[in-house]
């Protein structure tokens, strides 16, 4: 069973409310949060926090959010809105906390300044149970994770990561890694966790090689 009690696609609603943003995924039981200050989507998270909380977080397809009506991704998720706050300046600060992936069906004709569409969770009714993952080399993936993080300088709590679940690793991982948003795209595209963590495993030894590649040789 998923967060909230969500079991199965046709607990969900059909309709969802859009939010259409370059470069953020969302993934079953993963956490996103948003600075939220347009005020189609004020609108929209006001509407959302009068019923069923819920926000369909999807990619414009050309990469760019900016447009009037971007195309979209195939492939969105729906978070429910576990928290939130508003600023003194009117913007609200929300967390998303992911449920389930959908494909898009069709855009609908609405009043609302922001757009909805008719979904469907079919091809991803797996995500409504956490996976472990067993099959998943988490000692290669760890590997890659500290080489790109050590590359690019960040900063991780690796004893935290040791002990979490390989799902929430891969999970986290695909969307807080600042790839671009084709490789975004495909990592929640995949999907079973392990299409995923070799996906991502891939992208990460692409990204340190490629690094290796352009240092000049001293």
């Amino acid at each position: 069973m998923s967060a909230f009690g969500y079991r199965k696609p046709s607990d969900l609603p059909q309709a969802i409310p859009l939010f259409p943003l370059a470069g953020a995924i969302l993934m079953p039981r993963g956490v996103l949060t948003l600075n939220v200050f347009e005020p189609r989507y004020l609108n929209m998270v006001d509407d959302a926090l009068g019923g069923e909380r819920l926000v369909g977080m999807i990619q414009p397809a050309t990469g760019e959010e900016d447009e009037a009506t971007p195309q979209l991704c195939d492939v969105g998720a729906v978070g429910r809105i576990t928290a939130f706050s508003e600023t003194e300046d009117g913007r609200y600060l929300i967390t998303l906390t992911g449920v389930c992936r959908f494909d898009l069906e069709q855009e609908l004709e609405v009043d609302t300044p922001y757009r909805q569409a008719l979904v469907s969770y079919d091809a991803f009714a797996s995500d409504f149970a956490s996976s472990h993952g067993r099959s998943i080399d988490r000692d290669s993936l760890i590997a890659s994770l500290k080489t790109y993080a050590a590359l690019h300088g960040f900063q991780v709590e690796w004893d935290a990561v040791e002990q979490a679940p390989t799902e929430t690793i891969v999970n986290v991982a695909a969307q807080v890694c600042p790839f671009d948003a084709a490789a975004k795209q495909a990592l929640l595209e995949a999907v079973t966790l392990e299409e995923r963590a070799r996906a991502l495993i891939a992208l990460l030894e692409w990204d340190s090689a490629s690094d290796d590649r352009q240092r000049p040789i001293q």
